[in-house]
């Protein structure tokens, strides 16, 4: 079988850290995955050694790849033009629309016109997302909650001398570490982490905040005068590129400091840097909206603060570092809440039993 999924940004986000862990697992039930998209901002060393990966906004180049190409199976996430690529194509088989989008009005923009288009399925990442995209697609195509799955032998704790501890970031002496793993965008809301930092300086002097990744965000600049002239330097400490292979050790520093990671998103359709981090053994902090309590069990796995609230925030880091028993117990209950529910086996599968549903055969993955 072979599938194409088509996507406009190729990032280092959730969207295709989740397809690359997808595409390395349906090789196991002989699915070649491709995938195209439109603009690179700095993902394709995600991508490029697991899946073969087109880089073209050349409409006819694109329409000449999907007839020469002959697939099974074509997904299109949260990119409007693909449909047009689509029928222009000729493409008959099935057709799976991802929604990914977490801000209605962004979601709309990439919705297509269903009286032309009518997908097979409607694939989104969380009930959460479900609700949101049910509001704006009228559609018969039934939808489908399939999570993001990680690879669990890949995202683990690892033991001190497994961990590349030479290697940027480096653990600080006496010091907890806070991480915030993502973009640098008005969506992830990064002035509220900045917020957040400036309580915890006023406070105490035993947590220093990493900020993992942001180099090709919108806001870069902005972000970098603002922790410049508040003075956040000393204690902010920010790496723009990690690359992913790195993330499992960036996840053991935490967690060998005693710390924890941290969101200030204003919303997620998922969310894979949460399982990711709960996989390493690391408690999450992270406001108690949209998709995040489906991952993040509060009180069980990490804390969820109030929306918005940098004091409640605080609290919440707090109650994680300042009592080692308690992180034990979040530690080792988000572990096993990863293995049981965001597995890629786990979520893979049910991708693999729709793929062989849609294309004629009887849904079981070892077929």
């Amino acid at each position: 079988m072979k599938v194409l999924v088509i996507w406009r940004l190729l990032t280092v986000g959730g969207v295709n850290a989740g397809w690359r862990n997808r595409a390395i697992y349906f090789k196991k039930y002989g699915i070649e995955t491709d995938f195209m998209y439109v603009k690179d901002l700095g993902g394709m060393h995600i991508m490029e050694d697991v899946a073969t990966v087109y880089l073209t906004n050349d409409k006819n180049e694109i329409v000449n790849i999907i007839e020469k190409n002959k697939y099974d199976v074509i997904i299109i996430c949260d990119t409007k033009k693909g449909y047009k690529w689509v029928r222009k194509a000729n493409y008959k088989g099935p057709l799976l629309i991802e929604a990914r989008t977490p801000e209605i009005i962004k979601l709309t923009r990439h919705l297509p016109d269903f009286d032309a288009v009518q997908p097979d399925r409607i694939i989104v990442p969380s009930h959460h997302q479900k609700r949101l995209a049910s509001i704006l697609i009228d559609s018969n195509a039934p939808y489908e909650v399939i999570y993001n799955g990680i690879d669990t032998e890949f995202f683990k704790p690892l033991p001190p001398d497994e961990t590349h501890l030479n290697k940027n970031p480096i653990i600080p002496k006496d010091k907890k570490v806070v991480a915030y793993i993502g973009r640098l965008d008005g969506r992830k809301n990064w002035k509220l982490l900045m917020e957040i930092a400036h309580l915890v300086k006023s406070e105490r002097d035993d947590i220093e905040f990493w900020i993992i990744g942001g180099k090709n965000s919108v806001q870069k600049e902005e972000f970098e005068t603002y922790w410049n002239e508040h003075g956040l330097t000393d204690m902010v400490k920010w790496y723009p590129v990690i690359p992913y292979q790195e993330m499992p050790h960036m996840y053991s520093k935490v967690r060998q400091s005693g710390g924890c990671t941290i969101a200030t998103t204003k919303g997620e359709s998922f969310g894979n840097t949460f399982i990711e981090s709960m996989a390493c053994g690391v408690p999450v902090v992270a406001p108690g909206t949209s998709s995040i309590p489906e991952i993040v069990e509060e009180g069980k796995t990490g804390l969820l603060y109030i929306e918005e609230n940098a004091r409640d925030a605080t609290k919440k880091i707090y109650q994680i570092v300042d009592a080692p028993e308690y992180y034990q117990t979040l530690a080792t209950n988000a572990r096993k809440r990863v293995v049981s529910h965001f597995s890629i086996e786990k979520c893979a599968e049910s991708y693999v039993r729709l793929l062989h549903e849609l294309t004629g055969g009887d849904g079981h993955p070892s077929n």
